[in-house]
């Protein structure tokens, strides 16, 4: 019988799979340290990227900071303006009142049957105070205030008879309300002062 020595067959061979079990996994920790590397360059150049992209959104946000103050600054200088415009228009809207108040209680006076002794003006309400001859002047001079259209409401305070200078006289006091001024007036006064 013959015999055949198989170990050193099997020994080999086993060293070939030790070998090759060994270059599997030393080859796969390299493919798996480059995969880890790999993974790592990628994540850190978007973490770069993000960065970058969070550093521009940072500058442009400060951008539109300092764009936004702008704006707010300007908002408050234009709400100032149109304030002070308001205030222009207000005054130049009722700039001729004192004038044209004047000129129709100048108007609307009874001439030799009474006098004014003072006028009060506070706002929309104005105080007439005068002497008249008797009962119907004061009543016409009332219905002459009425009609001249600046007045809404005319109201007789007091009415009382006084002794001036050895006649009799009635003494009035007379409460108005004036009446609001029309746009329209004022656009013309408005258009009078651009045409200057």
């Amino acid at each position: 019988m013959i015999r055949i020595n198989l170990l050193p067959f099997r020994s080999t061979r086993k060293k070939e799979n030790i070998r090759r079990q060994l270059s599997i996994f030393v080859l796969s920790l390299i493919l798996t340290v480059v995969a880890i590397f790999g993974v790592n360059l990628l994540l850190s150049s978007q973490i770069d990227d993000l960065s970058g992209r969070i550093a521009t959104t940072q500058t442009e946000l400060e951008k539109y900071e300092k764009i936004n103050k702008e704006i707010e600054e300007i908002k408050k200088k234009l709400d100032n303006l149109n304030k002070k415009l308001a205030i222009i228009r207000e005054l130049e809207a009722n700039r001729y009142e004192p004038v044209r108040l004047m000129d129709t209680l100048s108007q609307v006076i009874i001439e030799k049957r009474m006098w004014y002794t003072s006028l009060d003006m506070k706002a929309d309400l104005v105080n007439i105070s005068g002497i008249a001859m008797d009962d119907k002047t004061v009543a016409d001079f009332m219905l002459r205030l009425e009609s001249s259209g600046l007045f809404s409401a005319v109201n007789l305070k007091t009415l009382k008879q006084v002794e001036v200078q050895k006649t009799t006289v009635k003494s009035f006091e007379i409460g108005c309300q004036k009446r609001k001024v029309q746009k329209a007036e004022t656009k013309t006064t408005e258009e009078v002062g651009a045409k200057k």
